[in-house]
């Protein structure tokens, strides 16, 4: 709709000054000299324009020329009520001044745009009933009385919604927007509009990253610049950060004037994604995005999944036939480290009309948009679509008044436990322009509830940071949903888990001994994080006992349960890796029960580990097995007798139950 106003400015600013020439309907040549000076004005200085169409008010207060000419400058300055003030001033002067009846047009959309719904449907009735109006606009028209009842519609049902300034930590008197953070929630990071002398042209602007860190008094902190690296003279922009906080994707865009583009920036179209990763705490040079993800045409707006093997991004279609219309688009990473072709989401998102600032939540299900296609209340506005169980995308779902307006909604960010949402607005009330708030988000359109767990991978002989790689797998579907690594210098990690579903987890790296542990997270709680430390045993300090925490058989039976076959393989894997190893496995119960039958048990389940693992082609001459019953309890009965709740006794005597392997030779 904007877009139309300002078309139809230019052509109503020159229709003014041609026609007024000659049929002024002022009689004080002072005030038509003064409206001709503004007009002279208009192009290069729009506030000497609206300053001499006032005085010309004031010479001629009937003189509707220079309130229609004062109402497209205050328009043009997007202050709507002054320029609503004056649309209706010349139409209560002369209701017929225009032929087309464009000026209830621009009126009607402002009163729409001010939320002022009842009067811009009574205004906007009135201009679909000329018979001289322009169809595009009259289209436009019947569009925004449509959304002016949705509105009045939602308004009856409105939710709470008062954003609140992230502060002046973050926000300043330049524009802050396109927010990303850390599944952690303790880390942001955005883009920030500067000014910058080096940057050749008359427009002495650039976009760069800045950061800032949660306090520990929960403000955000004084954000800083990232490295030169990274930030250069150049644009970057719509940054999407990993999960954990240590791999950076964003866009850079060439700019014709800068034949240095630094580091390695060079791109394949006019806007492509690069990547930088956090080694310890420096950030790599970035790195045009390996793969097939980045073609000819403008990439931007990128959103990682949490597992890190999915990119969404918006890519600008310009064969569709539709200038300005842009799609979301998918892209996986392969097994070589390279991005894949990327294919276009489904119509269920995508619309002839432009899509933005695509957000995948850490859930890996729940994507939020900025469609102009869909119906909503005029603009951009903001939508959700939720994937099913097949793996596709529902039909988009608007997030209604008063998060979506009148105006343009866009670059919403959700938190990992979708309790708040983060977003971009120049609002009254802030600190200059555009500036970064938060809200909490409605019940209705919240995501599944993501936690996350941090920690340390470490030699468990040398105490050493160790760079881990991590498997998170479903134990349901067997499918993995999580792949990422600790960092190489320090051994930190931080993963993400999506409630409502029980996890395997694998930790490996070459030469150590793979670490297993299992997540149930059917059902949810007040935790927000779990703290883990990885304790990995060298493959050369052989006698240490491996604990393979999923590893499940039915009860008081030694037959394996379909879920242990995601444990399994990835010890038979390690044992190919690894050739000249010998392993015994061992099975242990707890101290309920007959002793003697216990002991069978937990023959018979180390047993039927190492049949499993000859079946997948594991030499039997390298595999031993041994039951040990309930004489090596981890958790002695005198310490779970000393245990005040029943649930957490029957955790430790789950602790005594297991299936453990050991490295003998």
């Amino acid at each position: 709709m904007r877009s139309f106003i300002l078309l139809m400015f230019l052509t109503f600013s020159f229709a003014s000054c041609s026609v007024a020439q000659y049929n002024y309907s002022s009689k004080d040549k002072k005030a038509i000299d003064l409206l001709k000076k503004g007009q002279e004005s208009a192009r290069t200085n729009t506030a000497q324009a609206i300053e001499y169409a006032l005085k010309s008010i004031d010479r001629d207060p009937n003189f509707w020329e220079a309130h229609l000419f004062a109402g497209e400058m205050y328009e043009y300055q997007r202050k709507n009520s002054e320029a609503i003030k004056h649309y209706r001033d010349a139409i209560r002067i002369n209701p017929t001044h225009s032929p087309s009846g464009a000026t209830y047009f621009y009126l009607g959309s402002l009163e729409y745009a001010t939320n002022d719904f009842e009067n811009a449907k009574k205004t906007l009735n009135i201009y679909v009933q000329n018979r001289s109006a322009d169809p595009k606009l009259v289209k436009a028209a019947y569009e925004t009385m449509e959304a002016c009842d949705k509105a009045i519609e939602a308004l009856k049902n409105a939710e709470t919604f008062e954003p609140v300034n992230l502060g002046p930590g973050v926000n300043t008197a330049d524009p802050e927007y396109f927010p990303t953070i850390t599944v952690d929630g303790k880390t942001l990071l955005f883009t920030r509009l500067i000014k910058d002398e080096n940057v050749p042209g008359p427009i002495k602007k650039q976009e760069d990253f800045y950061v800032s860190n949660l306090t520990e008094y929960n403000a955000w902190g004084t954000a800083v610049a990232m490295p030169k690296n990274i930030n250069t003279i150049r644009n970057e922009g719509a940054p999407t950060i990993s999960a954990d906080g240590r791999s950076l994707i964003f866009v850079a865009c060439s700019m014709g004037d800068i034949k240095d583009y630094g580091e390695n920036r060079e791109g394949m179209g006019s806007c492509d994604m690069f990547i930088t990763k956090l080694l310890g705490n420096k950030w790599t040079n970035p790195q045009n995005l390996p793969g097939k993800i980045n073609t000819g045409s403008w990439e931007s707006q990128p959103s990682l999944s949490a597992d890190g093997k999915t990119m969404y991004f918006i890519r600008r279609v310009s064969a569709r036939g539709m200038e300005n219309d842009a799609d979301v688009f998918v892209s996986t990473l392969q097994e070589d480290g390279n991005w894949s072709i990327a294919t276009r989401l489904p119509n269920t998102i995508n619309t002839p009309y432009p899509e933005e600032s695509v957000l995948i939540h850490p859930d890996g299900k729940t994507l939020y948009f900025a469609s102009r296609g869909h119906k909503g209340f005029g603009g951009l506005d903001l939508f959700v679509s939720r994937m099913d169980a097949n793996g596709n995308w529902g039909p988009a779902e608007n997030l209604g008044y008063p998060i979506n307006t009148s105006a343009d909604e866009n670059s919403l960010l959700v938190s990992a436990d979708g309790e708040i949402a983060f977003f971009a607005s120049d609002r009254p009330g802030g600190f200059g322009d555009l500036d970064i708030y938060y809200f909490i988000m409605p019940e209705r359109i919240r995501p599944v509830k993501t936690l996350y767990f941090d920690g340390l991978v470490y030699d468990v002989t040398t105490k050493k940071p160790v760079p881990g790689k991590f498997s998170l797998i479903d134990l349901k579907t067997g499918k993995e949903v999580i792949r990422s690594e600790a960092d190489q210098i320090t051994g930190a990690f931080t993963v993400s888990l999506p409630v409502n579903c029980e996890y395997a987890l694998n930790v490996s790296y070459p030469g150590y001994n793979f670490y297993s542990q299992n997540f149930n997270m059917t059902i949810p709680d007040n935790q927000e994080v779990f703290h883990m430390d990885v304790p990995l045993v060298p493959i050369s300090s052989p006698g240490t006992p491996v604990t393979l925490k999923n590893v499940f058989f039915d009860l008081n039976k030694a037959t394996l349960r379909p879920e242990s076959t995601v444990e399994l393989n990835k010890l038979r894997d390690f044992l190919n890796a690894n050739p000249t190893l010998k392993i015994e496995i061992a099975g242990h119960t707890d101290t309920r029960g007959d002793a003697v039958e216990n002991q069978k048990l937990s023959d018979a389940r180390a047993k039927s580990v190492m049949d499993f693992l000859i079946a997948q082609g594991i030499d039997a001459k390298r595999l031993t097995s041994k039951g040990f019953g309930e004489s090596k309890p981890v958790i002695s009965d005198e310490a779970i007798a000393k245990l005040t709740t029943e649930a957490a006794k029957e955790k430790a005597h789950q602790e005594n139950r297991r299936t453990e392997y050991t490295v003998i030779k």
